[in-house]
């Protein structure tokens, strides 16, 4: 099994900063833990139990705490909120055994699900939680209502995904610094890079991430490539929102892409790959307007 942080101070460090982001989310939020097949999994859960489930996936290295803390006070006025910490992830979610054996993406969304008795339900992710929003709706359709996908499309091969990755994240994350974290976010962010520099403890925590987080725990969570003739069930279903600064999502291949099947994605101006913080109003208000329109 591989250590999911790389020291034990490192670890306590994420979380008294994990815990910290909650604290400043303006919204009532609950803590919940429920077993999975693949180890217990850590959710945030806020608004009214009443209204539309709304799961929401986060990116590859980061944490539901930090993922949301934009977004969680307006979207939980709408939707009963469950932000997963991804199993694997920097956040507190464990995985066992099986998770390092035999990971199964579906099934472990199916397990969320089903311990909170969903029968159907939005979802919407960013990154590599847009991936996880996109696929398990192509899997469940009959589970998901509408799917919203940020600062993520469809890739046509791992070799793009890899080298996208390796172009945003190299050489800054094999060296992080405090003042590698800031050029790291800068190279990712668009325009409105200051909601990231003026949130002291969202910087700390980022940067904590990145210097103690061991990213290979999360190698388990591959892309699985999906062929334009199995896209069909998303164009009534899911929209893309990608950032016009987004180095990882808006180049011409992938775009072409959602042109070429006809799915709805729309470019939002002044943004990189964290449209979700640097456009949180914006980004929004359009997941309320696709899903209630």
């Amino acid at each position: 099994m591989i250590e999911r942080y790389k020291t034990p101070q490192g670890r306590q460090l994420i979380y008294e900063s994990y815990d910290k982001l909650l604290q400043s989310y303006g919204v009532c939020v609950e803590e919940k833990r429920m077993e999975t097949t693949f180890g217990q999994t850590h959710v945030l859960t806020a608004g009214d139990s009443q209204n539309p489930p709304l799961l929401l996936f986060h990116g590859t290295a980061d944490n539901a705490a930090m993922m949301w803390i934009y977004n969680m006070n307006e979207l939980s006025k709408k939707f009963f909120v469950i932000a997963v910490d991804s199993i694997g992830g920097s956040g507190k979610s464990e995985p066992n055994a099986e998770y390092y054996q035999r990971f199964d993406q579906v099934k472990w969304i199916d397990d969320i699900m089903d311990a909170f008795q969903l029968h159907d339900s939005y979802i919407c992710g960013v990154s590599y939680g847009a991936y996880l929003s996109y696929f398990y709706t192509l899997k469940r359709p009959d589970r998901i209502r509408k799917a919203m996908c940020l600062a993520g499309g469809i890739p046509s091969s791992s070799f793009e995904v890899f080298s996208k990755m390796v172009k945003a994240f190299m050489p800054e994350a094999l060296f992080p610094s405090e003042k590698n974290c800031e050029k790291l976010l800068r190279k990712l962010s668009g325009p409105n890079y200051a909601v990231f520099a003026e949130n002291e403890e969202l910087m700390r925590h980022w940067y904590y991430l990145l210097k103690y987080f061991n990213n290979k725990s999360m190698m388990k969570h591959k892309i699985e490539m999906v062929d334009d003739s199995e896209l069909a069930i998303l164009r009534d279903k899911a929209k893309f929102l990608i950032g016009e600064y987004d180095i990882l999502s808006n180049y011409p291949r992938a775009i072409h892409k959602l042109e070429r099947n006809g799915l709805n994605f729309e470019i939002i101006r002044d943004a990189g790959h964290a449209i979700n913080h640097e456009q949180a109003n914006l980004v929004n208000q359009k997941i309320v307007d696709f899903w209630y329109a």
